[in-house]
């Protein structure tokens, strides 16, 4: 059993923290707002700290699982965060998602100070995190690697060294883009049917069991046929996402014009408030009785 932290218990940190406890890890939480962390420690063994860096004090993992760049940065690099507590031989996993940029200077900034560093985004939802089955998809030095996959085995069902430090961001960037390209492509399918007429259930029983399979189509149509999108992951997440994406393309020169236009889809989304749906409402920019109507 190891000592970890675990900074951030936000819908996917809350219950991942909490299949660490479960395990029988020790586990200390942080959560900048006390009330989160109060909740966490009512149902799961462990201890919260006021901190980042009180957290992570004495931790040989440390966990986090935050916003964007610019939270993780601050969790860890900022005043009271963890890196002021990480010491020689501890080793730091992310499990936000990031740039690659930011994974490979907190990779770098771990070195300097004689610990590892693993970025290490998550796939499967705030679903998959609660039943302990995500895929994690890592970069970092495979010794790093080997160290902590134990104890991802706590709440992914699947995880892989993909490289080295950023490969895991990239990897979860190529997750971001074939996501979106799948929904697009799967609400302008729904939405054409429903304008044919065809019974949308049985063409999705007939079509289900062939080429145009997948998670998204078994766990997502019915519920966009019934425009229900109060769930999931949401368009905010996504937009910042696919902006991360679009960044990094800039960067290697990939085309992406279908990411590029989902995004712009999402950000029509947003404007019409529905910032916190589920990333499936883009077939609501599609239909005629949705009650945020664009085309």
């Amino acid at each position: 059993m190891a000592t970890v932290a675990f900074i951030g218990l936000g819908v996917m940190g809350f219950p991942m923290a909490g299949h660490l406890a479960r395990a029988g890890h020790e586990v200390t939480v942080y959560n900048r707002t006390p009330a989160t962390r109060e909740r966490w420690l009512a149902s799961h063994p462990g201890r919260a700290a006021t901190s980042p860096a009180a957290a992570a004090e004495g931790a040989e993992v440390v966990f986090s699982c935050v916003g964007n760049d610019d939270d993780l940065r601050a969790v860890t690099l900022g005043a009271g965060g963890a890196f002021e507590a990480l010491t020689s031989g501890a080793l730091h996993v992310d499990h936000s998602t990031t740039s690659a940029v930011v994974a490979r200077e907190l990779a770098a900034r771990a070195r300097l100070q004689g610990a590892g560093f693993i970025d290490a985004p998550v796939s499967g939802g705030q679903s998959g995190a609660e039943r302990g089955a995500l895929t994690c998809m890592c970069g970092g030095d495979p010794a790093d690697y080997a160290r902590v996959e134990p104890l991802l085995a706590a709440y992914a069902r699947t995880a892989r060294l993909l490289g080295p430090s950023g490969a895991g961001q990239l990897t979860k960037m190529v997750n971001q883009t074939c996501i979106a390209g799948l929904l697009q492509g799967l609400a302008e399918g729904l939405a054409f049917g429903q304008r044919a007429g065809l019974d949308m259930p049985a063409v999705l029983a007939v079509i289900g069991q062939g080429a145009a399979q997948s998670w998204q189509m078994d766990n997502r149509a019915p519920t966009m046929l019934e425009g229900r999108f109060d769930f999931g992951f949401a368009v905010d997440w996504m937009r910042k996402d696919l902006g991360i994406v679009l960044d990094e393309a800039r960067r290697n020169g990939a085309r992406l014009p279908v990411a590029a236009l989902v995004d712009q889809f999402y950000g029509e989304l947003q404007a019409h408030g529905m910032r916190r749906a589920d990333t499936s409402s883009l077939i609501s920019l599609l239909t005629e009785d949705s009650p945020w109507p664009t085309r």
